[in-house]
């Protein structure tokens, strides 16, 4: 099973150069990895020891921000190295300011990861929720790193339960200690003879609860939506947009803020072309007069959601029609309600929301409308924000066992 695993490998890295010639994403995951070693040995040297953390893309980055930042905070002399596998995540944060360097992961193959880790020479190893490369953790483990999973989550539909799914048990191995969301996962893990397992709960709550109480001011946002209502549409794709259409017209004192998953000029023309009265927030400006005047806002930027809910009353969180539903604790952090579409059950705090009241998942625009019109007749935002509150200290625990044991 090893070799096919190192023959999909190489064949992988093919099939991306390939893609790279007609898509951008591929382009940016092949070009991005371009003497990516040499830039490695330009920051670090094989006594440096810095703490490498490393994320799948920008939500995972997101995930275990906290314990990173907590980590700089509290030893502001560690080195840390952060590596991102997808172009979302490293082309976002690839100026992050509290790391000492940021990279594309080179693809996992034997080669790659042994020359990594030697380049590198990590002190430790800091793995998000999910990423699971056998060579980077074999290479690791030859190096006696330790390596650590943090907010992680295990379902008995995964690989590593299925009687077939042996060489995946055995990359498990690898890992120091899992950091779980909860006890499913702990007892999926034990099941298969792993218990070096903390639950911890997911670090997300204390990024989301943090980010709440000290938000970015947004002086344009403000002006736009002066003193109506507003509901923020985040990370929406096409089929959720056209469902928020007859909500709009129907609410017309309401104001709608649309914070599309992807701004290309395509999918933002595909917006404008559903809202025609709606403005870009590109368009906008604190000089002029006549912006508070449209109904409809549409973001065409990256970066900004996490702070635009402060300015709403309830919200609607895209992905739920594709293949599975965004970050629902940005909204809930900040006592918004949600609702979403039918693609949630991959997502406790989802389906938490749901059974305390603070959100509602919907499958048409009817269904849209009657879960709209009860969160505003009944206030379910401090169901949410306590929700939240209550599920943090993630971070704290993680690490006090990495550093105190």
């Amino acid at each position: 099973m090893y070799w096919l695993y190192n023959i999909s490998m190489l064949i992988y890295g093919l099939l991306v150069r390939l893609a790279s010639l007609f898509n951008v994403k591929a382009k940016l995951f092949v070009d991005g990895r371009k003497g990516i070693f040499e830039h490695i040995a330009a920051k670090f040297n094989t006594t440096g020891h810095p703490i490498w953390f490393h994320f799948a893309s920008l939500g995972e980055f997101e995930q275990g921000r906290p314990v990173l930042e907590s980590i700089k905070t509290s030893k502001p002399n560690e080195k840390i190295i952060v590596t991102f596998f997808s172009p979302s995540g490293y082309e976002i944060r690839k100026n992050y300011a509290l790391t000492d360097g940021i990279f594309y992961l080179p693809i996992d193959t034997i080669a790659n990861a042994k020359k990594f880790i030697e380049l590198v020479n990590p002190k430790m190893a800091i793995f998000t929720k999910y990423e699971f490369w056998p060579n980077y953790f074999n290479a690791l483990a030859k190096k006696n790193i330790p390596l650590y999973i943090i907010s992680g989550i295990f379902r008995t539909n995964q690989i590593f339960f299925k009687a077939y799914g042996g060489f995946y048990r055995n990359v498990l191995k690898f890992v120091s200690h899992f950091f779980v969301q909860n006890e499913e996962s702990a007892t999926l893990l034990k099941s298969i003879g792993i218990n070096r397992v903390d639950i911890s709960g997911d670090t997300r709550f204390d990024r989301v609860y943090e980010n709440a109480q000290t938000p970015k001011t947004l002086p344009i946002i403000e002006k736009f939506c002066s003193n109506h209502p507003v509901l923020i549409a985040g990370s929406t794709w096409p089929a959720d947009e056209k469902l928020l259409v007859d909500l709009a017209t129907k609410n017309p004192d309401w104001k709608l803020v649309i914070a599309p998953h992807e701004i290309h000029e395509g999918h933002i023309n595909t917006i404008i072309d559903l809202f025609p009265t709606g403005v870009k927030f590109s368009a906008l400006s604190l000089d002029k007069n006549d912006e508070s005047e449209a109904q409809v806002l549409i973001i065409d930027n990256i970066g900004m959601l996490s702070s635009l809910y402060q300015y709403g009353k309830i919200a609607y969180i895209g992905g739920g029609f594709g293949v599975g539903i965004h970050n629902t604790l940005e909204a809930a952090a900040f006592g918004l309600p949600v609702i979403f579409g039918p693609n949630y059950h991959k997502f406790q705090e989802a389906k938490d929301l749901i059974e305390i009241g603070a959100a509602k998942s919907i499958s048409n625009t009817e269904e849209l409308m009657v879960s709209f019109k009860h969160y505003v007749q009944y206030d379910s935002g401090s169901l949410a924000k306590n929700y939240v509150a209550s599920k943090k200290g993630a971070t704290e625990m993680i690490i006090k066992k990495i550093f105190e044991g």
